[in-house]
């Protein structure tokens, strides 16, 4: 390993990750030193608030523990380095993790300077250092007020849900608010009153001419058919479309004078429309046609992105491929425009080039647009032209990112469409219409389609038509229909809804779903993949939207986001934001603690296993149970997620200790082997995949040594899964997550040698 003194005189840049310093590092060559800091290096304590109220709302910073050797290190490459360039990433998170590392390691002012990027490419990286400066004091107050906010959200509010409602609950300022727009969506799900309507259809020929054609009753009586009713719900409205026609006798009269005539044309409209392609990916259209399109979940899709903007080895040389991940803005470059232009030009045809460039306007709330959209670095690099490069998901993300770049920057698609209205009958009481479109020139529809441009693009089979012309009735179809509730969420509606609202900002959308889903507020539906609000979800937002109104309320949470975005452009100040804040949310929590009730268990016709009395349903962050309304027994039945009983499976185990037969339950950690005799023989075993027994033999020593004190790991279990844990435990707390595929060799290797 190279010395400190082997790094003398080199001008050092410190990244994020371990992946952006080997891009990087061959990208500026020898006369810099690259180093990752793998993220945040300081934080607010892990088992303590961390933040004095009472003054100023000081935080207490701490080196997270990963961090705490590598910081000496960089203390060390730092103290020989001329210049230091701190290149984290271009956003609020970014610039506080660059200044918690200027804190951490004394950094003189006049030796470091912040430089960022939006893509990680040469020119881009080269060009930075052009624009070096130091840190932005307003967006790392703004980064401070967020987490300090939450913070304290999360620290005050959990304790109270723990009490209140079951042990081991937790909120936050963003999660709250994404859970209760599904527990609002189930309820209304719940009220909505189904109504049934029925609609009609004729066939109809021009004599002498071809084809066949459809067309729908638009009007009877001289008014319209076709009603749209709005339903005002929490987050938006919701339109349900339907017809007068509430019952099939009453489309008699329509049917008896279509029947008898005369059909007439009444009205021809033809006319030439254009369709604007969408703008670039930002964040939040990225994730959701990732998984329209794809099926990726919001997390999968970030974590692919990021792959994408680090750098993948391509012909051996380590490249950029996408600009940063984390936007809201659809700005572009007018050099990647000006190269996009020659490609479409050279591909698809000058034609192809609009005018001039396209230009899109940013429609999310509270869209900050500092830096650019989701687009490829180079257009050249089409996505067959790398495929062998990349995995499949790489490969799939990429070609959408590119595929949508692309079009963005194309001429408009032009559409022929024709509008015919019928008349039937004399007096021209009932109307049909039919129409469609075709395509006079595609455009960016070549290349890229959503699913509702697919269905709009219907070639129209009509004849030629002209007013006045006499049809021949040909069939009648008529088609009974139900009104239908809003849909439920998934990961894409849900984010569409959470960004139209300001709630959160690019970087937080994936972690917030994943961290309900993870604390079982929400459940995703197997089949589906519906993201629906569990018992527990809609208890502890039933119980939050009582006292914490500010909160639980949409408009108040982005307002947050609005007053985050004055702090980073030097209109507030961070400690006055908190302190606005602070005031009410201190009075609603003591309101809270006086008035919140624990949630009635709900009485059940089940009787207890062990004395016989009824049975409570009861909810926790494990899910739903059982147990028995006699608070001195403590008879408990599980519950599956369906609701359904988990039942003891019997064994032919007997119970070494009392000499009852061995059963099998399932836990939170999984199957078991318990004592039926329970709970006056508490004995229990571990089962292997089978459901036998398997003694107790202490977590397993491994190969792997622990990277801070030199002894041997041993595996371990959780909760959450298998981890690995210091042997030195509880003097030296390292631990390590490890993939299940090594988890599964551990364990062969220690039955191996068992046996």
């Amino acid at each position: 390993m190279a010395t400190t003194n082997n790094f003398k005189g080199k001008k050092l840049v410190i990244v994020e990750s371990p992946t952006k310093q080997k891009t990087i590092s061959k990208i500026l060559g020898a006369d810099f030193l690259v180093r990752s800091s793998f993220g945040h290096v300081r934080d607010l304590p892990s088992h303590d608030m961390g933040v004095d109220i009472e003054h100023q709302f000081k935080p207490t910073y701490q080196p997270v523990e990963r961090a705490k050797r590598l910081i000496k290190e960089l203390e060390s490459v730092a103290k020989n380095a001329p210049e230091i360039y701190l290149a984290t990433d271009p956003d609020r998170e970014g610039e506080a993790i660059a200044w918690h590392l200027v804190e951490l390691l004394k950094l003189p002012k006049e030796r470091y300077h912040r430089i960022f990027f939006h893509e990680i490419t040469p020119a881009a990286i080269k060009e930075s250092f052009s624009h070096a400066r130091k840190i932005d004091d307003n967006l790392v107050n703004a980064q401070q007020a967020r987490r300090i906010l939450d913070r304290i959200v999360g620290y005050k509010l959990s304790p109270l849900l723990s009490r209140k409602i079951t042990s081991g609950l937790s909120a936050g300022r963003v999660q709250s608010v994404a859970v209760r727009l599904l527990a609002e969506r189930a309820k209304e799900i719940a009220d909505f009153t189904e109504k049934p309507y029925w609609s009609l259809k004729a066939q109809f020929e021009k004599p002498k001419a071809q084809p066949l054609f459809w067309a729908r009753l638009l009007k009877w009586e001289g008014k319209n058919v076709e009603q749209t009713t709005t339903y005002h719900l929490f987050a938006e409205d919701y339109k349900v479309k339907n017809t007068v026609f509430d019952a099939p006798e009453k489309l008699a009269p329509v049917n008896a004078l279509l029947r008898q005539g005369p059909c007439t044309v009444e009205k021809i409209e033809k006319k030439a429309v254009k369709q604007k392609p969408k703008p670039p990916f930002i964040t939040s259209s990225m994730q959701q046609d990732a998984y329209n399109k794809l099926g990726f979940p919001s997390q999968k899709t970030m974590m692919t992105a990021q792959h994408l903007y680090e750098g993948i080895e391509i012909a051996g040389q380590t490249v950029g491929l996408i600009t940063y991940m984390r936007t809201d803005s659809f700005n572009v470059s007018k050099l990647l425009q000006e190269q996009t232009k020659k490609f479409i030009a050279g591909k698809y045809g000058e034609n192809y080039v609009p005018k001039t460039p396209n230009v899109y306007k940013s429609k999310v709330k509270g869209a900050q647009e500092a830096h650019e959209s989701i687009h490829p670095t180079d257009v050249n690099r089409t996505p067959q032209s790398i495929k062998q490069f990349l995995t499949a998901d790489q490969y799939k993300l990429y070609e959408l990112i590119w595929l949508r770049f692309v079009a963005s920057q194309m001429a408009e698609a032009v559409f022929n469409t024709v509008t015919v209205d019928i008349a039937a009958g004399e007096k021209k009481d009932c109307i049909l219409r039919a129409g469609g479109r075709t395509v006079k020139f595609p455009g960016y529809l070549s290349i890229y389609k959503d699913e509702e441009e697919n269905e709009n693009e219907e070639t129209a089979l009509l004849p030629d038509l002209t007013e006045g012309d006499v049809l021949s009735l040909k069939e009648i179809t008529t088609k009974d229909h139900k009104t239908t509730p809003p849909p439920y969420y998934n990961e894409a509606s849900l984010i569409k809804t959470l960004e139209k609202h300001g709630i959160g900002r690019p970087s937080t959308y994936a972690p917030t779903i994943k961290n309900i889903l993870d604390r079982k507020y929400i459940a995703r539906q197997p089949k589906s993949n519906k993201l629906v609000a569990t018992e527990l979800g809609i208890t502890v937002t039933e119980s939050l939207k009582g006292f914490f109104k500010e909160i639980m309320a949409l408009s108040y949470t982005a307002g947050v986001e609005e007053r985050l975005d004055e702090v980073a452009e030097g209109a507030q100040k961070w400690v006055d934001l908190l302190e606005q804040f602070y005031s009410s949310f201190k009075k609603e929590l003591d309101d809270a603690e006086k008035g919140m009730l624990r949630p009635a268990a709900k009485q059940t016709d089940e009787k207890c296993p062990l004395c016989g009395k009824p049975m409570l349903l009861r909810t926790s962050r494990f899910g739903q149970y059982l147990t028995c309304s006699d608070t001195d027994c403590k008879g408990k039945i599980n519950l599956n997620k369906e609701g359904e009983k988990i039942q003891p499976q019997t064994t032919n185990e007997v119970c070494d200790k009392c000499g009852a037969p061995m059963v099998i339950r399932t836990g939170r950690r999984g199957k078991f082997m318990a004592c039926s005799a329970y709970p006056n023989c508490k004995n229990t075993y571990s089962v292997d995949e089978n459901g036998n027994k398997v003694a107790s033999t202490g977590p397993i020593i491994t190969e792997h040594v622990c990277d801070k004190c030199g002894k041997k790991m041993v595996l371990r279990s959780s909760k959450r899964g298998y981890f690995l844990g210091c042997g030195g435990y509880p003097k030296c707390k390292n631990i390590v997550t490890i993939s299940d595929e090594e988890i599964a060799k551990i364990k062969a290797a220690h039955e191996k040698q068992s046996a």
